[in-house]
Parts: C-alpha cells; sequence; structure tokens
C-alpha cells in the first residue's frame, strides 16, 4: 500500500482550489461573485484558480445574463466531485496514520 500522501492531487490540494470545490460540493452551481467573496479573493485570483479546476475538468463555467447584467456561474462536475473525495479520503487516511 502506498503512502496516503502519494494519493494527492496537486490540483485539487492547493488550498484555493480545494476551498473552491468544497464550497461548491453541496450546491449546485454558484455565483463568480459569491465565490470571491466567500474565499476572499480578487476577481482575477479566482479566475486563474477556477481556469485550472476547468481545464482539469473539476468545474464548468457557464456565463449568462440576469436582466442586463453578465453573471458567471460555477459548478463542480462530476469528475470534480469525485476528485474531491479522493482528496478527502487521502487526507483522513493521511490524519489517521498520525495517530498510530
Amino acid at each position: 500500500m502506498t503512502h496516503p500522501v502519494n494519493r494527492i492531487d496537486d490540483t485539487v490540494h492547493q488550498r484555493v482550489r480545494l476551498g473552491i470545490l468544497a464550497l461548491l460540493s453541496p450546491v449546485k452551481s454558484a455565483d463568480f461573485t459569491f465565490v470571491r467573496d466567500e474565499m476572499g479573493l480578487t476577481d482575477g485570483n479566482l479566475s486563474r484558480h477556477v481556469q485550472v479546476l476547468e481545464e482539469a475538468g473539476f468545474l464548468s463555467v457557464n456565463k449568462g445574463f440576469e436582466g442586463r447584467k453578465p453573471r458567471t456561474w460555477v459548478s463542480i462536475t462530476k469528475d470534480g466531485r469525485a476528485a474531491l473525495q479522493r482528496e478527502v479520503a487521502a487526507l483522513r487516511d493521511l490524519i489517521a496514520g498520525m495517530s498510530t
């Protein structure tokens, strides 16, 4: 069996990206502005992290309008949920190994 640290996904494990996936996991989608404010990020910083997660297939981005106001919605994909679950399992195993 490999050490749990070897199962940590560098794309998911980065602090902000892990937070984004965790924030989106219980909801269908969230407005970009909500995610930005909840995570305490700038537009540019969040955009870059969303881009990385989208390229990995972990997020989907939908742009549209609400009235005349442009809106961007982000949602976690099936692959993103699976990646988050794997990450949490690896972290749990890592922590469990510390207490033995």
